[in-house]
């Protein structure tokens, strides 16, 4: 019976998943460009920091990406349950990166909102009009992948399009109003910054907290582990299921299960019941990469 049945599916959602970062990377970079260019040229701080911070997204489909090409590699003598965990150490680091950024551009945008300004000039709305529709476009498309093959690596970069997107909006209704108000609305753009800044915080605060879970080997959420106990208990010979232990690592999931067998049988017969039971479990859910069964005497009732 193949040991990881499973590995070649996991390597594949997780090239999946580091093409779509590095798809995200060639956007950002463009995108950012568009950005900061429109801000200088059409006097506006909050398209400046806008462009920054999709900027700041490229390095961190950088760090995703190459955290999803190092979480593809397979098992070997120093990683016998594979690179994994690669996955969420860069969403972590990405995170953390968001957060920082939120900081920095929160200090800057606080210091522009007392100082003198020009007003923006209409056609950075219609830059971001092409930003925002670009952006969500994008969250939609990495986020379907993400969350079909449970990647938090992946959904962080997918939450990158929809804050930048978000931001986004936050610029065009801040330089509308500096538009709209004249002279004397003209911070409005700084503050757009701040409250755009606000997001990318509060959104670096929510992608840390499943990865720091996931990192920690929290078990998970969902139908899963009841799927397991289930699968277990139905077959033959097995009494009780007593621990149930499932941890995910990468895209997979590594299960130990204590079941309780009748404690007159051979060993031999208790070997096939622990082998029947980790056939049936891995047919739950093609995500279980390895099964490890411990089996114990039952006494009979």
């Amino acid at each position: 019976m193949a040991s990881h049945p499973t590995a070649n599916t996991s390597a594949s959602n997780l090239r999946s998943g580091a093409r779509v970062a590095l798809l995200g990377m060639v956007a950002n970079f463009v995108l950012a460009t568009a950005k900061i260019a429109a801000g200088l040229l059409g006097n506006s701080y909050v398209l400046i920091a806008d462009g920054i911070e999709s900027g700041l997204d490229i390095a961190g489909s950088a760090i995703i990406w190459g955290g999803l090409k190092f979480a593809a590699r397979p098992p070997d003598e120093t990683h016998p349950y594979g690179h994994g965990k690669a996955e969420p150490v860069a969403a972590i680091v990405v995170s953390l990166g968001v957060i920082a950024a939120a900081f920095g551009l929160a200090m800057r945008s606080a210091y522009e909102v007392f100082q003198p300004h020009h007003t923006p000039k209409p056609f950075t709305l219609l830059v971001l009009i092409v930003v925002v529709i670009v952006k969500e476009l994008l969250y939609r498309c990495v986020i379907r992948l993400g969350r079909d093959v449970e990647s938090t690596a992946v959904q962080t970069d997918a939450w990158h399009h929809r804050t930048d997107a978000l931001t986004s909006i936050a610029a065009f209704i801040g330089i509308s109003i500096a538009l709209l108000g004249g002279p004397a609305w003209q911070s409005a753009d700084a503050w757009a910054a701040l409250f755009a800044c606000a997001l990318i915080g509060a959104n670096g605060y929510r992608l840390l907290n499943p990865a720091l879970h996931e990192i920690m080997d929290t078990a998970p959420q969902g139908k899963i582990v009841p799927a397991i106990r289930s699968a277990a208990c139905a077959v033959p010979g097995v009494r009780n299921v007593d621990k149930c232990l499932v941890r995910k690592m990468g895209l997979e999931f590594y299960v130990d299960l204590h079941v309780g067998v009748d404690e007159t049988i051979s060993v031999r017969a208790g070997h096939s019941i622990a082998h029947d039971v980790k056939d049936a479990i891995r047919q739950t859910d093609s995500r279980i990469a390895d099964v490890l069964v411990h089996v114990e005497p039952a006494a009979v009732r």
